[in-house]
């Protein structure tokens, strides 16, 4: 993770986000600064509102800085990045697909299909039984597991995820964060907001965040 030659995933110099609440403006974030580095997992802790899915959301170009700068790859950020992928809470899965059409939707946009990558994902996130069922016919959790599948089915150089375990059992958190973890040994740069014991033990840093600001930076890791 130290190696000086190597470029940066993405990058946050002093970025700060304001938003309107009643008669005040509040600081979303706060002179952040934070580099992410080639396959490593990095997770996001704080209470609600300190700042975890705004940096996220900051990380991926859904939200402009209003001071500060957001780099890719030792550039300042454009609109869009094909070597992003983002789980938002939302999830952002299409009703009109199946589990597995929504998995595979990014290769087929990106021209590249590969049906076995899309059934290695299914297989290892228990989504195998409901690959042919569309959205509304499965559970939050598969929900979220065929979220998941979908973002890391291209390999992407920065992987973001907002809370992406909260409707997981253990076993399948575990699942979960093995998959992301796999993601990092082959270099996707991996950040997630998370309170779940397991992601922040599978993590090389802990971000704490409180009130749009980083308090701490905590290696996780000692490999």
């Amino acid at each position: 993770m130290n190696d000086a030659r190597r470029v940066a995933v993405a990058r946050l110099d002093h970025v700060s986000r304001l938003h309107p609440r009643g008669s005040e403006v509040v600081h979303a974030l706060d002179g952040v600064s934070l580099t992410l580095e080639p396959g490593e997992v990095v997770a996001l802790l704080g209470p609600s509102g300190s700042g975890k899915s705004s940096l996220l959301h900051m990380l991926a170009g859904w939200e402009e800085p209003d001071e500060g700068e957001v780099w890719w790859a030792d550039e300042v950020r454009s609109d869009t990045w094909a070597g992003l992928a983002l789980v938002p809470q939302s999830l952002g899965l299409l009703d009109e697909l199946s589990i597995r059409e929504n998995v595979e939707l990014p290769q087929r946009l990106a021209k590249a299909e590969d049906a076995g990558r899309v059934d290695a994902l299914l297989d290892g996130l228990h989504l195998a039984h409901v690959r042919a069922r569309q959205v509304d016919e499965v559970s939050m959790g598969e929900q979220q597991r065929a979220a998941v599948a979908r973002g890391l089915v291209l390999r992407p150089r920065l992987f973001l995820a907002d809370e992406p375990t909260s409707h997981q059992d253990r076993a399948l958190v575990e699942e979960v964060f093995a998959h992301l973890r796999a993601a990092a040994l082959t270099g996707t740069t991996v950040v997630v907001a998370t309170h779940d014991p397991s992601g922040l033990e599978r993590a090389d840093r802990v971000v704490h965040m409180r009130d749009g600001r980083i308090e701490d930076v905590v290696a996780a890791r000692s490999s």
